[in-house]
């Protein structure tokens, strides 16, 4: 049970990447791109989305190790691979997964002709991940407690949330003049499922009284809670339902509701030097629907002879004695969550000037005035422990008038040399995209320490010319 445990939660660690679309961010060639900052400085007259294409995204990694570490066929044990894992780990490593599956989005200019005032608006389900590698428990649950007399272990480290929910969204922006676009949009979130258990405290410490070498003192201070919507029907005896179909169901028709909303702006110090700053998920879901809340909380403390958390070496009364000192306990109570939110920011420097007479192609401007452009780009996203940060540096070019790239190097905690690359073509009115990250790892991906990657289709539709 101990490797089933672990390698449980190193198969998560392998599927962690935090939720940062740095390729996207700015790829004003993408109408999607005012998902992640709605103030960007896209223009149309109107666009709708391939239903279920749109928008499909998955971000995969790890913090801290590849499956190569684990499974190379190299001849060593692999309890030792096992161990040298955790052993490289920390506390703070996070584990994440994040997919997002656009159903269906369009957009359209209101006001006229000559405005320049968008209304955007959509639907896509998410399935959002996070866990920190609980590195204490891992260790005494390889190790046990023989080798450790003495040493506390830090139960906070058990810090995990995950959920699956829907966003129904409007958006509208409008650029004000010639140097400012600000946007805003409303959020709508409905919760299928959530499990979020990110405010535990405790340790578990195992003492050698002196002078009495076969003597332990055992302590177990525990306050652990694990709070549940969506699922507890799903545990139950009597239920005989599809497990996938009735969280599709819940997730759309019967969630738990929540609101948010994001914001952004685009500003032009020139017509060559951009800034563009969006928070996006600023908001909250209160969970109401099938709950259920495990606490296990109080202490323990045992002094005798070689305590064990092996079963078999343990009095038959220990078990006894630690469930009424640390009883679970089952509540029904609401409670309310607070949705990931990211901040994004960029400055843009351009050049090289086109001389395309054509209608704009969602670049945000009626003619495109330049075919390169470089710069950086922030970005910052909320954890319980401590805020992730990424800096990206990129470059822009339109390649033909229909066809455009962004390539990009990002330095996080993930990867030190993680470089992306996206492509934006139109052909006719539809309009294709492809973005991915780590392009280095593709030459042998089970060394990757992290990969992404979103497509999509759209049909844009621009204004006759005159």
């Amino acid at each position: 049970m101990r490797k089933v445990y672990l390698i449980v939660i190193l198969v998560f660690q392998l599927y962690s990447f935090a939720q940062n679309k740095e390729v996207l961010y700015n790829f004003t060639a993408i109408p999607q791109s005012s998902l992640v900052n709605p103030g960007a400085d896209v223009s149309y007259k109107f666009y709708f989305g391939v239903p279920v294409l749109s928008g499909v995204s998955a971000n995969l990694g790890s913090s801290s190790f590849s499956a190569y570490d684990l499974f190379a066929n190299n001849g060593v044990n692999f309890n030792d691979k096992l161990r040298n894992v955790i052993n490289n780990s920390s506390s703070k490593d996070k584990t994440q997964v994040n997919q997002q599956l656009e159903l269906f989005s369009g957009g359209f200019r209101v006001g006229g002709k000559e405005s320049q005032s968008y209304i955007s608006f959509g639907v896509y389900q998410e399935f959002d991940f996070l866990m920190y590698v609980p590195k204490d428990l891992a260790i005494l649950a390889l190790d046990g407690n023989r080798d450790h007399i003495g040493q506390s272990f830090n139960l906070a480290d058990l810090n995990v949330r995950a959920e699956v929910l829907s966003v129904f969204h409007v958006g509208f922006h409008k650029k004000v003049n010639e140097k400012l676009v600000l946007g805003g949009r409303a959020k709508l979130y409905s919760s299928g499922a959530n499990a979020t258990s990110t405010k535990n405290s405790g340790f578990i410490y195992t003492g050698q009284n002196a002078g009495t070498p076969n003597i332990y003192n055992q302590v177990i201070a525990s306050n652990l809670e694990l709070k549940t919507s969506g699922i507890a029907t799903f545990t139950k005896d009597e239920y005989d339902g599809s497990i996938p179909k009735d969280i599709v169901h819940n997730t759309f028709f019967n969630g738990s509701l929540g609101l948010g909303i994001d914001a952004g702006l685009t500003y032009y110090f020139k017509d060559n030097l951009q800034f563009t700053a969006s928070i996006v998920d600023l908001g909250f879901i209160k969970h109401t629907k099938d709950l259920e809340t495990l606490t296990y909380k109080g202490i323990y403390q045992y002094d005798g002879v070689n305590p064990s958390f092996d079963p078999s070496n343990e009095p038959k009364n220990i078990f006894d004695e630690f469930e009424k000192a640390i009883p679970r306990d089952t509540l029904y109570n609401k409670y309310t969550t607070w949705r990931p939110t990211k901040f994004y920011s960029s400055i843009q420097y351009s050049w090289g000037e086109s001389r395309s007479d054509d209608a704009c192609n969602c670049r945000g401007k009626i003619n495109r005035k330049y075919v390169n452009a470089v710069g950086g780009q922030l970005f910052m996203m909320s954890m319980p422990v401590e805020p992730f940060v990424a800096l990206t540096a990129f470059y822009k070019r339109s390649i033909f008038e229909k066809l455009d790239v962004k390539a990009t190097y990002t330095f996080d905690s993930y990867s030190n040399k993680n470089i992306g690359l996206g492509l934006s073509g139109t052909l006719g009115k539809l309009n294709m995209y492809f973005l991915v990250d780590n392009l280095l790892e593709f030459k042998d991906i089970s060394k990757a320490n992290s990969m992404a990657f979103q497509f999509g289709f759209n049909f844009v539709f621009q204004d006759s010319e005159d």
